[in-house]
């Protein structure tokens, strides 16, 4: 059996939302969905970050969905500065458990992607399995944007690239002092995890892995 690729239409809060679904070669053992960065600077779930997290992901036996926000690949709407994205992510996750109800589900959220999905989580009243937060983005950054404080769950998983230019690392250390919340950090690289992206896929899928209780293999090269 060999991987495939299909696309699944929601009915949201704003209209269509719409998915990209990548089936593992075999039968899945967990569901995942992987969130894409800021619309308003170009980001989709084409975008080379998510692609390639959902590639490994798929890889190692997961059915990956890529949705695409508001406004954004087919999903109607306009972007609404992360609050009717997390409605929609919420509507996603209903959706996709009850289409799937026996594969344990995960998020795995890159930049804007990390910031909707924790607040779309600490909002569910049944915790996702795994929650894995890349680039997150906390305050006031950079490009004027302002990220309300989040609530990070305790056994969520925070990569951040040392060097990172749009979501600068010593603030996401400041929001999360209090807690003790650890962070992993790739040395030597920028938001976009240039030249660590598959070690950073590599190790999204093994936390996945082992928070979710389900077997897995080794992700492809990312």
């Amino acid at each position: 059996m060999s991987a495939s690729r299909e696309t699944l239409d929601l009915d949201g809060p704003a209209g269509r939302l719409r998915l990209t679904l990548d089936h593992p070669p075999g039968a899945p053992h967990g569901l995942v969905l992987v969130g894409h960065p800021q619309p308003v600077l170009g980001g989709s779930p084409r975008h080379p970050v998510p692609h390639a997290l959902a590639r490994a992901l798929r890889d190692a036996g997961w059915l990956t969905v890529r949705p695409a926000f508001r406004g954004v690949d087919g999903s109607d709407g306009e972007h609404d500065d992360g609050e009717g994205e997390t409605d929609d992510t919420l509507v996603m996750i209903d959706a996709l458990r009850a289409r799937w109800p026996d594969l344990p589900l995960a998020l795995v959220g890159f930049s804007f992607g990390a910031w909707v999905f924790a607040r779309a989580a600490a909002r569910l009243e049944s915790p996702v399995a795994a929650l894995a937060l890349l680039g997150l983005p906390v305050g006031q950054v950079p490009d004027g944007r302002f990220y309300a404080p989040v609530t990070v769950p305790a056994d969520a998983l925070l990569l951040h690239g040392e060097d990172d230019e749009r979501a600068p690392l010593a603030d996401l250390l400041a929001h999360l002092r209090a807690d003790r919340h650890p962070v992993t950090v790739f040395p030597g690289t920028d938001h976009f995890f240039k030249g660590c992206l598959p070690a950073v896929a590599a190790r999204v899928v093994d936390h996945l892995r082992l928070a979710s209780g389900t077997a897995g293999v080794a992700p492809a090269d990312a």
